[in-house]
């Protein structure tokens, strides 16, 4: 199988990153809920993309990715303390979305969307972490591929579609966030995998404007 654009790839994988007691696992994606994507959308890391792309279906998988091959070095310049003005909702803090380690959308000045992690939430500003969770860690992967296919032209045009805005639900992970597919992006709107944050925001319902 050729290393090829637009293969649709369906895969179940546990992921593990090195804790003080050995390998620790911080993620996983079962048959059942399996990690499905299209190839050449930037839904997984490259590096990722490339470790998967031409297994045959049935195959057993198992590789790291460095740092550098997945999110480099944790930045401290990522940590930012917004005004809380900025999660305003209806003239009101929200809240509801907006504490102490919660996961929350943002969209810069030129549009970009992605997310960060609440660090602190103070009278007058809120500490946003914009660091990928994984940031700083080698990633060990093993699993198993379900499909490893030609993407149909139809599942290629309703995921740009998605790409571009006009409609939610491009099928691209196992539960909409997390590591290999893109709910929970960086600071350049990938997801642990690589997957784009593109378009989950409005998904999601409401974006914060920093």
């Amino acid at each position: 199988m050729n290393n090829a654009n637009n293969k649709f790839i369906a895969l179940t994988y546990k992921l593990y990153v090195d804790g003080d007691h050995g390998k620790e696992m911080v993620e996983e994606a079962k048959a059942e809920r399996p990690f499905h994507f299209i190839s050449g959308f930037g839904f997984a890391l490259d590096a990722f993309e490339q470790q998967v792309i031409s297994l045959e279906k049935g195959a057993q998988f198992s590789f790291s990715l460095s740092k550098d091959e997945a999110y480099g070095d944790y930045d401290d310049q990522q940590v930012a303390s917004l005004d809380r003005t900025i999660f305003h909702v209806n003239g009101k803090f929200d809240s509801e979305h907006i504490y102490e380690d919660a996961i929350v959308p943002l969209q810069n000045a030129e549009g970009q969307r992605f997310y960060g992690r609440v660090l602190e939430v103070g009278n007058d500003k809120v500490k946003i972490d914009m660091n990928h969770p994984l940031a700083g860690e080698t990633l060990y992967f093993e699993g198993e591929i379900l499909e490893n296919r030609d993407a149909t032209e139809d599942e290629v045009k309703k995921l740009i579609a998605h790409l571009s805005g006009k409609g939610c639900g491009g099928g691209c992970h196992h539960d909409g966030e997390g590591c290999c597919g893109g709910g929970c992006g960086n600071h350049d709107g990938e997801g642990c995998c690589g997957g784009h944050g593109d378009g989950e925001c409005s998904c999601g319902g409401h974006c914060h404007e920093n």
